[in-house]
């Protein structure tokens, strides 16, 4: 197995310019909260609140964006429904800020206000627990864990490959958000939630606990990043990666395919839902539109952008394409999903290998 292109790309730095890159990383993620959290508005070094969260929803879209590509790009299995475990996360962390509105809601009742509208009386039993920040936690990473488990249990036991795996797990999301946009479902229908108040007792939209978020995101992003390293260079890693190039090789070797795509898959949806439980607190709201068709392709093209296999590469890939979002849905609203559609067409024909490629390309990388 060759190294990863991003691998070689690093190791073929001078010494001071790697020092000097994570320097400069460190005083962008403690930089960015200190300037919103103590300086005041009009300060020549203020972050504004909108700024802050932008970067926050960017970095959370990062490590989703390496969590696809730990699939994608080292394992070989398209997922065009990432953005399901994205959103369970959401909403598991989501059950919990609303439980913690309290009676500062609408209708001052210790339901959420959704259910108060809806005449519901009692709380459902899956409900049961979410007023508490552990509980919230467990679910965050349990519940996409063992949907993916039982998901691809199925998928990888039936060998399903190619465009028919991407297809099914696009229906899996679709499917969901259907689901989800039903009232009686009990989780707000078409609204989700929104008007959070609090986060483990603290006012969610103080600059201390935007801070703090931010840098939990920053924090979970260099965690998800080292263990993704650490995965693909083990002999796992290896393993996965001989299965995506040459899986009958690899079986007639004596493996069993099936254990080692579904432990990155269920890892893989585990990491998306981390990122989506810090998601929901900075953006401020969740909804079933998290579960859309367009948001899992997204994610694909932010880790095709990038360079798949390369685990920094979706990185850049993600923060590109969403910053070039931010700019484009103001300056040229209409036009952004052929600007998206574009850019995704021109990636495939002229740079396979995405950003990272091609400047590995430039340096005489193969």
């Amino acid at each position: 197995m060759t190294t990863p292109i991003s691998f070689q790309l690093w190791q073929g730095l001078p010494l001071w310019l790697r020092m000097a890159l994570l320097v400069l990383v460190g005083l962008l993620l403690v930089g960015l909260p200190a300037g919103h959290a103590l300086f005041p508005e009009g300060h020549a070094l203020h972050v504004s609140a909108f700024t802050l969260s932008l970067a926050g929803k960017i970095m959370c879209y990062m490590i989703a964006a390496l969590a696809l590509d730990l699939v994608w790009g080292v394992g070989g299995m398209l997922s065009l429904g990432h953005g399901l475990y994205f959103a369970l996360g959401g909403y598991a962390m989501g059950m919990y800020l609303m439980r913690s509105i309290g009676r500062e809601g609408n209708y001052q009742s210790d339901l959420p206000d959704f259910m108060v509208f809806l005449d519901w009386k009692e709380l459902p039993w899956y409900w049961v627990g979410s007023s508490h920040f552990l509980w919230a936690l467990f679910l965050v990473v349990a519940v996409p864990g063992l949907l993916a488990l039982v998901f691809g249990y199925f998928a990888f036991k039936s060998r399903i490959k190619g465009v028919y795996f991407s297809i099914i797990t696009q229906a899996l999301t679709y499917a969901a958000m259907l689901l989800f946009f039903r009232n009686e479902t009990g989780f707000g229908g078409n609204n989700g939630f929104t008007d959070f108040k609090r986060i483990l007792g603290f006012p969610i939209a103080a600059p201390a606990t935007r801070a703090v978020l931010f840098l939990l995101t920053g924090a979970l992003l260099a965690a998800s990043l080292w263990f993704a390293i650490k995965l693909v260079r083990s002999k796992y890693g290896r393993v996965l990666t001989a299965i995506r190039d040459a899986e009958s090789r690899v079986m007639f070797c004596g493996y069993n395919p099936f254990g080692f795509k579904l432990f990155v898959w269920v890892i893989s949806a585990m990491i998306c839902g981390l990122a989506g439980a810090l998601y929901v607190p900075q953006v401020g709201i969740i909804n079933p539109g998290e579960m859309s068709a367009a948001n899992s392709i997204e994610m694909a093209i932010w880790v095709a952008v990038g360079g798949r296999g390369t685990l920094v590469g979706p990185l850049i890939g993600a923060a590109l394409v969403n910053g070039a979002k931010s700019w484009f849905t103001v300056a040229f609203a209409e036009y952004w999903l052929f600007f998206l559609g574009a850019l995704f067409i021109g990636v495939t024909l002229f740079l396979p290998n995405g950003v990272l490629g091609l400047i590995a390309k430039l340096r005489g990388i193969k």
